[in-house]
């Protein structure tokens, strides 16, 4: 019986999303795993109407798919040109850790997580980040925002419990010059996890 993997990130907003996953599973079946995505079992979720309802029950597929799968496979890629990942990913990450399961990364934006948020910054408000100097009781990173907030994670793609979770389960997070060379990367790691 093969691997189960929940395939995770904001994935499933992005154009073209089923055939996205679809060229995943790919991938997964070369190293003898099968790539579930969010999608996978809610047919019927497509025939509820817009609102609350509808969201509730998709959170409830997704935590029965991820209670299902053997491990996950999460990317980290910034989400809405921000320096941050997408939300409910970062929650999948936390739920699958907390169930013990081996968990993996996956990004084609491998800079600091503080070089990103001064990017963001820079673009969005054009201003730069504030270097830390002297004492400061918050000594777990090296910036501050304007608005006065730590730029912290250096050495890392993303705040420091996504990336730790995936490195405490195990995993490691692959950079890539492509989405899809960052997933096999990925993958073929968490292969030899099995």
């Amino acid at each position: 019986m093969a691997t189960t993997l929940y395939l995770a990130g904001d994935l499933v907003f992005r154009p073209g999303a089923i055939a996205l996953f679809d060229r995943l599973k790919a991938i997964c079946a070369e190293y003898d795993i099968e790539g579930l995505a969010p999608f996978d079992g809610q047919e019927d979720v497509k025939e509820l109407p817009a609102g609350r309802d509808k969201l509730i029950t998709i959170a409830r597929a997704d935590r029965a798919l991820m209670d299902h799968c053997d491990a996950g496979i999460f990317c980290l890629d910034p989400f809405r040109r921000a320096p941050d990942m997408d939300a409910g990913t970062a929650v999948e990450i936390g739920y699958m850790h907390a169930l013990g399961k081996p968990l993996e990364g996956y990004t084609v934006d491998g800079r600091d997580y503080p070089e990103k948020v001064a990017d963001y910054w820079q673009r969005a408000w054009q201003q730069p980040l504030s270097e830390i100097t002297g004492d400061d009781e918050l000594s777990s990173g090296g910036w501050r925002d304007a608005d006065g907030t730590l730029a912290h994670s250096e050495g890392m793609v993303q705040n420091l419990m996504v990336e730790g979770f995936i490195e405490l389960s195990g995993g490691k997070v692959a950079v890539g010059t492509s989405l899809e060379a960052a997933f096999r990367q990925a993958v073929e790691h968490l292969s030899k996890r099995f």
